[in-house]
């Protein structure tokens, strides 16, 4: 028996050594940290409020199954601030898709000061949101540079942060954040379709709009999908800009989930907290794995 186990030692030894030897294990052996503090810092966590939102309290931890989340869609600040995020992402995420493409094509072509403007998109990026957000107040407040300049053209003050108008400062300051990483994303698009494709296409006669339905959308179909999805998503994180603006509770019109959320974390009602959270993130599971869809059924279509 002694024999045999220091055969089995020795044979597991060699292997341990043969297998560090390999790529496999050097690629495991650098991502070891990355999968541990990913672990540590979200699955775990998740995996914690996937539980809370289940049970009735943190100190009893009795079962509940699903009586939080019906209590939480049975809350009209829940359903207020559910219809609000979607509506400010309906809106905003067509808006920067268009706006972000139609600039990116217009940098990518040889006109007057193109680098400016280029850094110029760039720099909301290396900015801090909390440094710019003094600059946001001046600018639409009652008695702001806005109002301001409405007022010399002998148009009446609006009262920004505290209407429905508040929901399009937030828009735009969504636009002016998140405008610049998705011209960075487009331009990269855009220079590596071959210039021959067009040149081609002018010498068959095909116009402008025929050139961008068939050689432009077609080539940037990957980085469209991928815009449109960091831009989803970043829609869903516009709370800090919301929040620094017009505080804990804002207008009706910009109250979005995390305000909800952040509420709920400051009455310590965990349970809420947890089951808008894991609503949450199943909307945006299912909105991406659609988007995964149309993508592939398109992919399947243009070959």
């Amino acid at each position: 028996m002694k024999k045999w186990g220091f055969w089995h030692n020795f044979i597991t030894k060699k292997t341990i050594k043969k297998w560090l030897r390999t790529d496999s294990a050097a690629a495991w052996l650098f991502l070891a940290p990355s999968v541990i503090g990913f672990a540590l810092f979200y699955l775990i966590p998740f995996a914690i409020g996937v539980f809370y939102s289940f049970i009735d309290s943190t100190v009893d931890s009795h079962f509940v199954g699903l009586d939080n989340y019906r209590e939480l869609l049975a809350s009209g600040s829940f359903r207020k601030a559910a219809s609000n995020t979607f509506y400010f992402s309906a809106i905003s995420v067509p808006l920067i898709l268009v706006l972000s493409l139609a600039l990116a094509m217009l940098l990518n072509k040889n006109i007057y000061l193109r680098k400016w403007l280029r850094t110029a998109y760039v720099l909301p990026l290396v900015v801090p949101v909390a440094s710019i957000i003094l600059i946001w107040q001046m600018l639409f407040d009652w008695n702001g540079s806005l109002n301001f300049w409405l007022s010399g053209f002998g148009l009446a003050r609006v009262d920004w942060m505290k209407t429905d108008a508040a929901r399009n400062v937030i828009i735009v300051v969504y636009l002016w954040k998140n405008i610049g990483y998705n011209v960075i994303l487009f331009l990269a698009g855009l220079q590596q379709i071959p210039k021959d494709y067009y040149e081609t296409a002018q010498i068959e006669g095909a116009g402008r709009l025929r050139q961008f339905s068939s050689i432009t959308l077609v080539y940037l179909t990957s980085t469209m999908f991928f815009v449109v999805i960091m831009s989803i998503l970043n829609s869903f994180k516009v709370f800090r800009e919301t929040y620094l603006i017009a505080g804990d509770y804002p207008h009706d019109s910009i109250y979005m989930m995390q305000h909800y959320m952040n509420n709920m974390f400051v009455a310590l009602d965990i349970q809420k907290l947890t089951a808008a959270a894991n609503l949450m993130v199943g909307c945006i599971l299912l909105i991406v794995l659609g988007l995964f869809a149309i993508e592939r059924r398109y992919r399947q279509f243009m070959e």
